[in-house]
């Protein structure tokens, strides 16, 4: 996909130092709207994420989407000459992400003041999984520990079951945008200030944020929250219903209004007459007796039928999709949210669409994730290295 030659962020540089997966689908996301991303790679040892998951011709297939509208280039950071080669680039880039344990880059000499002094207008966005600071700082961390560590994986599951972590990279994920939206706020300060700063996050954050109120509840209260399944504590009916061919579908009933227009639907009117119906907690309590009501419409239509029933009557219900599903849903197709890219490894490569739609400047796909290292001369002629500066960087295996 050729997208529009000029996105919103065109013109801003960020360099990517960062591995799995925080730091680089920041990077991804900035690149996605115009800005010219570097990632660097150890020259040994590449960014895991081209060996995680499924291969096609050996090539990491998560790196194609991870590593999208980067240029590549190989550096060793941890000596003079890498050192040097990376001084020389934050001198001309507005971003810098990393997520090496605290305190690596200031052993490499490679720390804020030595970045700063480099360039003051410069933002250092710092991801690790526990922050720069505290008893665990130091420790390793990857977003599992943060779904763990955050309250997530106590609340997900069934109640007689065990506390249950998602299979994707959910905190990782959420701490990106998180990521992303600070650099751009740490940017709009630059503008009024003229310097940059120091981007903090910890992963453990984002994700603890995006529980909702579960600390005010535990403050004020006392209130745990447990495991319910697909229920929620917050409103019912809402779980998944299996329908007489064998399929599932969701229904959420957050709105007053849609919750009796459930029980309309699915004959049973009386239900909102009761004294406990008036409010979503108050509904939950009786989630037995909404879930028997809903369950039992649901088992005797047809995925579609109940789909469409639901439509008339303005209740809310949706299909339980694997990616199959979604790769032929109408929405997700009009919207574009899978987009087709021609890459010159694989050739025609579908995969997620930029993360939302501006109507003056949008984003786009120029390219997926390119081989390791593939432009390293190219980035280092633009610093204005000549050709045997480069070839004794690499027989230094500085590069």
């Amino acid at each position: 996909m050729t997208g529009p030659a000029a996105g919103p962020l065109t013109g801003l540089r960020v360099i990517d130092l960062a591995t799995l997966f925080a730091g680089p689908l920041c990077a991804t996301m900035l690149g996605d709207y115009g800005a010219e991303v570097i990632k660097v790679e150890h020259p040994q040892k590449p960014d895991p994420s081209r060996g995680h998951g499924p291969t096609k011709d050996g090539i990491g297939l998560w790196w194609k989407l991870l590593g999208r509208n980067k240029r590549t280039m190989t550096l060793d950071l941890s000596g003079p000459g890498g050192r040097d080669i990376l001084l020389r680039l934050a001198a001309d880039t507005d971003v810098i992400i990393e997520n090496f344990r605290p305190g690596t880059l200031e052993r490499w000499g490679l720390g804020w003041e030595e970045l700063r002094a480099v360039n003051p207008r410069l933002v250092l966005a710092r991801v690790t999984g526990f922050g720069q600071f505290g008893p665990y700082a130091h420790r390793p961390g990857f977003g599992t520990l943060a779904e763990a560590m955050s309250g997530f994986a106590a609340i997900t599951g069934e109640p007689d079951g065990p506390p249950t972590l998602p299979p994707f990279g959910l905190a990782d994920s959420i701490a990106a945008i998180a990521t992303a939206f600070a650099v751009m706020t740490a940017l709009a300060g630059r503008e009024r200030t003229g310097e940059g700063q120091v981007v903090d996050l910890a992963i453990i954050e984002p994700i603890l944020t995006v529980l909702g109120p579960q600390p005010l509840w535990y403050d004020q209260l006392g209130y745990v929250q447990p495991r319910t399944g697909n229920r929620s504590r917050n409103n019912a009916p809402r779980n998944t219903y299996r329908t007489s061919d064998g399929q599932w579908v969701a229904v959420s009933t957050s709105a007053q209004s849609v919750a009796e227009r459930v029980m309309r639907l699915v004959g049973r009117a009386e239900l909102i007459d009761e004294p406990w119906f008036g409010s979503g907690t108050t509904r939950a309590d009786h989630c037995e007796v909404l879930d028997e009501a809903v369950g039992n419409w649901i088992a005797r239509h047809t995925r579609d039928d109940a789909i469409s029933a639901f439509e008339k009557a303005e209740a809310a219900i949706a299909p339980i999709h694997d990616i199959r599903d979604v790769m032929d849903d109408p929405q997700y197709r009009a919207l574009g949210s899978i987009t087709e890219v021609d890459d010159p490894e694989l050739g025609s490569l579908r995969m997620q669409n930029v993360l939302f739609r501006l109507s003056g400047t949008p984003g786009a796909i120029r390219w997926a994730g390119r081989p390791h290292g593939a432009d390293t001369e190219e980035i280092l002629t633009g610093l204005g290295l000549s050709g045997p500066e480069i070839s004794a960087l690499r027989a230094e295996r500085v590069l």
